[in-house]
């Protein structure tokens, strides 16, 4: 490769680096304030009103457990807290009675991790707890007394904690994000699913099948998502305007689990069928153009899912809603022209899709089968 070849690839790869770096930061942002305003509170408190000198397990402590991670929740930050709390209150009763050196602080080490394994089998709690308590025995004697450090470390856990309650992430970043790339990678699917029907191309459903099979990872994430978000919607007091949204879409999750997993079987007998070439001609012409209207809705819901206001969401809703009785309003395989077995068996297997799609955007189970036409 030529010298500009080079320079162009690492100008890219830089370019690259650059933007990823400043999304990332200006994300951030809002969490850096909060162990800004954690850490450097924590400090004044123990400083000027408990008097004491250099109090830096209070920034510590306050900085760990806002810190950086997949999401500063309460259980999350109450458990860093905890850890680096007790860490602490161990480590200055330890060298109260042992004394300091190398020996007591692996001693001290050791037994704050056992302590650490028999209190929680969490390995934040574990690494916090030994860390502060070896920096105890580590470092110089504190000037405030044998436990002052501890009641710092408290003071900063307390302080952390109280920043979460009162200042929290917005609690439907996280699950409404991850829905919403669910929806996208459905939306997509379907779409592969619609062109490899027009192409006859048996190559695009298996390519479609994959991609449906690498949304598992947003249906495993997600659970965990809502339930974080909730208990955050629920313990503080700005998220709580959330929790009818959050409780809406968790409740609506099993629907779009369902239409994912229905998706998946489609996309996989699609291939079949269009490898033993057993959809005819006037069949592929009529599914086709019905696949991409499942797309749209899909699409359509993703939207909603991302819309910041409730009459936004209802107003996709609705759309979706009217897309996908459209849509199944058309699932009868004689009234598409869709002949032979395999081809009736995919128009069969799009219906308890579209149902559950239906229900996700609002419908229950008897209006979501109401506009199915009914098969003899």
């Amino acid at each position: 490769m030529s010298q500009a070849g080079i320079a162009q690839r690492a100008w890219k790869f830089l370019s690259q680096r650059n933007r990823s770096g400043l999304v990332r930061t200006r994300n951030s942002l809002p969490r850096i304030s909060r162990m800004t305003l954690g850490a450097i509170g924590a400090f004044w408190i123990a400083s000027a009103i408990w008097g004491h000198t250099d109090p830096i397990f209070a920034a510590t402590s306050a900085l760990v457990s806002l810190g950086f991670g997949s999401a500063t929740t309460t259980r999350r930050t109450a458990e860093v807290a905890l850890g680096c709390t007790l860490g602490v209150a161990l480590g200055d009763m330890l060298m109260h009675w042992w004394g300091q050196g190398i020996w007591q602080a692996a001693a001290v080490m050791s037994l704050s991790l056992v302590v650490a394994r028999y209190l929680d089998s969490g390995a934040i709690f574990s690494t916090q707890l030994g860390m502060q308590s070896a920096l105890v025995v580590l470092l110089p004697i504190s000037a405030d007394g044998p436990f002052a450090r501890s009641i710092d470390a408290m003071t900063g856990s307390l302080l952390a904690l109280l920043i979460v309650i009162l200042w929290p992430s917005d609690p439907r970043r996280t699950p409404v994000g991850g829905l919403s790339d669910l929806l996208k990678e459905l939306s997509e699917v379907m779409i592969e699913c619609s062109w490899a029907v027009r192409d006859d191309d048996h190559r695009a459903a298996f390519h479609a099948l994959i991609k449906a099979r690498a949304t598992q990872r947003h249906l495993d994430s997600l659970p965990g998502a809502f339930r974080t978000a909730r208990e955050v919607a629920t313990l503080s007091p700005t998220g709580r305007r959330h929790r009818h949204e959050l409780s809406r879409l968790s409740s609506r999750f099993e629907h779009f689990d369902r239409a994912i997993r229905n998706c998946r079987v489609f996309a996989r007998r699609l291939a079949s069928v269009l490898s033993n070439s057993a959809l005819t001609e006037q069949g592929a012409q009529s599914l086709a153009p019905l696949l991409r209207d499942v797309s749209e809705a899909v699409n359509t819901m993703a939207h909603s899912v991302r819309e910041p206001t409730v009459a936004g969401q209802r107003k996709f809703e609705k759309a979706a809603r009217h897309q996908l009785e459209a849509v199944a309003a058309q699932l009868d395989p004689r009234e598409l022209g869709v002949e032979g077995l395999q081809g009736e068996g995919l128009v069969l297997l799009l219906r308890p899709m579209v149902v559950d799609l239906l229900q996700a955007a609002g419908r229950d189970h008897e209006e979501a089968v109401g506009p199915l036409p009914r098969l003899s």
